[in-house]
Parts: C-alpha cells; sequence; structure tokens
C-alpha cells in the first residue's frame, strides 16, 4: 500500500520547536521531490517546503525560511520538518506529500501525486 504517514504534531507555545516526520511506504520515495504543505482553518492549503529526491536542494515558502528545516533520510524513507521560533500564525494542520519530480526548483503543487493525511500543529500565545 502506497502511503505518507505523518507524525510529530501537537501543541506548543510561542517560540518553542516541534520536529514533523513523515514516513512513506509502498513505492520508491528516494527518488522524488517531497513537500511540506499546510493548511489554517479557514485558509487554502499552502507550500511551506520543498527538497530534492538526493537532499541537494531545499526551498521554502517566505514565512518559513530562517525557521524551518526540511531533511530526509532516503535510507529510512522519512522526510523531516523542523520548526523553530514558532508562532501562533503556525498554526495549521501540515501535510507532507510526495512529488512525481526529483528536483525541487520551478516545482508546483499539481507535481504532487500522493498526500498524507496530515497532522495538527498548535501553537499558543
Amino acid at each position: 500500500q502506497v502511503q505518507l504517514v505523518e507524525s510529530g504534531g501537537g501543541l506548543v507555545q510561542a517560540g518553542g520547536s516541534l520536529r514533523l516526520s513523515c514516513a512513506a511506504s509502498g513505492r520508491t520515495f528516494s527518488s522524488y521531490a517531497m513537500g511540506w504543505f499546510r493548511q489554517a482553518p479557514g485558509k487554502e492549503r499552502e507550500f511551506v517546503a520543498v527538497i530534492s529526491w538526493r537532499g541537494g536542494s531545499t526551498y521554502y515558502a517566505d514565512a518559513a525560511k530562517g525557521r524551518f528545516a526540511i531533511s530526509r533520510d532516503n535510507a529510512k524513507n522519512t522526510v523531516y520538518l523542523q520548526m523553530n521560533s514558532l508562532k501562533p500564525e503556525d498554526t495549521a494542520v501540515y501535510y507532507c506529500a510526495s512529488s512525481t519530480k526529483r528536483f525541487a526548483a520551478k516545482i508546483n503543487v499539481d507535481d504532487y501525486d500522493l498526500w498524507g493525511q496530515g497532522t495538527q500543529v498548535t501553537v499558543s500565545s
């Protein structure tokens, strides 16, 4: 069964940190760029970060730059999102996604063909 399973979400105070994990199974995810997205209540899903198939390139949304770090361990078929200096506006359901491309540059949301179920991140003020 091809699937992505996120974990690591929770409730944290502003200024705190969380590390999200996304465990992939069912296909060779190491061949594809992987991304993180988030969706806050009443808002559209938005891009957070993406990493190329070997981890050599990463790109971030402006809101994530300098605070979040995406990484991957292909031996474990797992992608991570380290989130530091969290703010209440980071509160959202966070989703990981597998793309159909290897490289992260110029990738868009239509290039992702598999999504996880999401993990809730709540940042209190």
